[in-house]
């Protein structure tokens, strides 16, 4: 019997199948679900903002709003519990434009930000995104299954989808 685990905004976890992963509020933010098919291990990580900056690297909570620190960390997460990067493949959804048009552009285009970030990190790390669900103008909520990688979207406005 699967458990289902919940991840919290600026949070992540790691799970092994038949486990479901689950995040709610995916607004601007973007969840990044990562999996590698063989250990089927699975992770997903709820990220709010594009780069660390000048955190303290001891903040480890800090470190899971972020795409460029979060990513990592999920890796590392899940190789400790099995995986192998070079397996690893990514879906992502998120990063929507939850905020009308305003005064502050930076506000304004942070989902796409996020985006963008969590594109170039993966890239970095060589992991290929084979699903994503980003953009627009509406919350989802995003459900990751270890026991075959497949990520499932639900929106409130929308309906759901598979990936």
């Amino acid at each position: 019997m699967s458990r289902t685990v919940t991840v919290g905004i600026s949070d992540l976890n790691v799970v092994k199948a038949p486990d479901v992963l689950v995040t709610y509020a995916l607004g601007s933010c973007v969840g990044i679900c990562l999996y590698d098919p063989v250990s089927k291990v699975a992770g997903l990580s709820h990220i709010m903002l594009p780069a660390s900056g000048a955190i303290p690297s001891a903040d480890l909570k800090a470190a899971h709003k972020f795409a460029d620190t979060a990513i990592p960390l999920l890796i590392k997460k899940m190789e400790e519990n099995g995986a192998r990067r070079i397996r690893m493949k990514a879906k992502i959804a998120g990063g929507a434009q939850m905020f009308g048009a305003t005064s502050s552009a930076a506000i304004n285009n942070i989902g796409q930000r996020n985006v963008q970030a969590v594109k170039a990190a993966l890239m970095g790390l060589h992991i290929p995104i084979i699903a994503e669900d980003c953009g627009k103008n509406y919350g989802r909520t995003q459900f990751f299954y270890s026991e075959d990688g497949t990520m499932r979207i639900k929106s409130a406005t929308k309906g759901e989808w598979t990936f």
